[in-house]
């Protein structure tokens, strides 16, 4: 089994030599990584890409907006998730961006979860019928479990989630109560042998 630390280094290496600069390919590498610990299928897709990359040439999108359409083909999925991943503070306030065709979109995915962690909140990605909760680049919840290849995903839809508690008040309330029988009440004794309670003065 390949260590995740050679998938990184080869994937960094793939993509500097199908033509992206250095510092585009670190990011591929690190992509790559979070893909395979998640389990999803990054290296089978990244490599079709870059087969498929020197047939065609993929639509680039450097400045994203609440809805991004192609002219001609599909948006090479590095270059925008690349884009997403620099603007992520700022698109933020969108609520909801969409994106028409990207090509093989399990790569611009590890983007998006980079991006959740930049910001502090869970994004839901959305790749057609493929949904992805992406928490804070710590785990992702989805309800894809294939390895396979993702070729193009014609309607793409991020959204920013809104932080808020899993549990009601009353659950954190009665939590908390019961919590509170571990505080340890403060004796005449404890206040004794405290930090600084010395009886005595040295000086």
């Amino acid at each position: 089994m390949k260590s995740l630390s050679e998938i990184d280094t080869t994937s960094k290496r793939a993509s500097r030599a199908a033509g992206y600069s250095w510092g585009i390919s670190e990011e591929v590498g690190k992509n790559i990584r979070i893909l395979e610990m998640f389990g999803l299928p990054g290296i089978k897709n990244l490599n079709d890409y870059y087969k498929r990359k020197k047939e065609r040439k993929f639509e680039n999108l450097n400045l994203i907006s609440a809805d991004n359409k192609t002219v001609k083909s599909e948006f090479c999925p590095i270059i925008a998730g690349t884009s997403f991943l620099d603007q992520a503070k700022f698109l933020e306030s969108l609520k909801e961006i969409k994106f028409h065709k990207i090509a093989y979109p399990l790569l611009f995915l590890p983007f998006i979860s980079r991006a959740s962690e930049i910001i502090g909140k869970r994004l839901l990605l959305k790749l057609d019928e493929k949904e992805f909760l992406l928490n804070f680049n710590n785990n992702i919840y989805s309800n894809f479990l294939k390895n396979e290849i993702v070729e193009v995903a014609s309607n793409v839809i991020v959204e920013f989630v809104e932080n808020s508690d899993s549990f009601s008040e009353r659950d954190w309330k009665e939590l908390y109560k019961l919590s509170e029988d571990t505080f340890v009440e403060e004796t005449e004794s404890l206040k004794q042998s405290g930090a600084g309670a010395g009886l005595t003065d040295n000086d």
